[in-house]
Parts: C-alpha cells; sequence; structure tokens
C-alpha cells in the first residue's frame, strides 16, 4: 500500500512539475517579447520581421509542412521516406535562402553542404520508392 501511495505522490509532483514548468515559459516568454510556438511549447522570437530572408525562411518552412502532410499508408518504411523527402527538400530550400542572403563563410559553406547531400539523399529515396512500385 505504502509503495501505491509513494507513486502516485511521485505522479503528481512530476505533474505539478511540468504544468508550473509550462507556465513558467510561458511567463518568461511572454516577459521577453517571445510567443509560444504551438502545443509544444517552443519559444519563437515574434516575427515582426518582414525582411526578404525571412519571408524565404516562412516560404520555405511552408513549403515543407504542406509535403510532409503526406496520405499515410500504413507502411512505416514507405511513410517515412516520402515525409523525408519533403523534410530535406524543406532543409534545401532553407540552405538556398541562406546563400542568397546569408554573409557568413561557415553558414554559407554548411548551406552548400546541406544541398548537396540532402539532394543525393532525396534522390535515394526516391529510387527506393521507385524500386518499392510507389
Amino acid at each position: 500500500m505504502s509503495k501505491t501511495i509513494t507513486l502516485a505522490a511521485a505522479a503528481a509532483i512530476a505533474l505539478f512539475s511540468a504544468g508550473s514548468l509550462a507556465t513558467a515559459q510561458e511567463t518568461t516568454c511572454s516577459q521577453s517579447g517571445m510567443k509560444m510556438n504551438g502545443e509544444m511549447g517552443h519559444a519563437a522570437h515574434q516575427d515582426n520581421d518582414d525582411s526578404a530572408s525571412t519571408k524565404a525562411f516562412k516560404a520555405a518552412n511552408a513549403r515543407m509542412h504542406e509535403g510532409m502532410a503526406i496520405d499515410f499508408s500504413g507502411d512505416a518504411d514507405v511513410d517515412f521516406t516520402r515525409g523525408m523527402i519533403a523534410h530535406h527538400q524543406g532543409a534545401i530550400d532553407m540552405a538556398k535562402v541562406e546563400l542568397e542572403h546569408g554573409k557568413d563563410p561557415t553558414q554559407r559553406k554548411l548551406a552548400e553542404a546541406i544541398i548537396k547531400a540532402q539532394e543525393k539523399e532525396i534522390a535515394d529515396m526516391q529510387a527506393w520508392l521507385k524500386a518499392k512500385g510507389q
């Protein structure tokens, strides 16, 4: 009986702590000019920047999420591959925004490497889907 009570108490403390953490994050973010991003609780800077790069990143992000909204087949391998193609294309699109607007040589070099690697992986995944009759 005492083991059950101890487990119940631990669970209650964990739930209370998680709720307190979420509230603290929301308070901290609102005080610092940040907002919570959806149900995941990720903090994101407010989108007050209408620069060309911000617009391009937002467009790339929207295309990626639209592409990842696949019709699930029930085959984890196929569904994973289809979703990852869109995800990798999103990485390529973001890397292209970096190359167009970024100035840091290290980040530009990383963007070039991402494009090269992700294009190869997309080709590999498309070939795998084709071999599976997809």
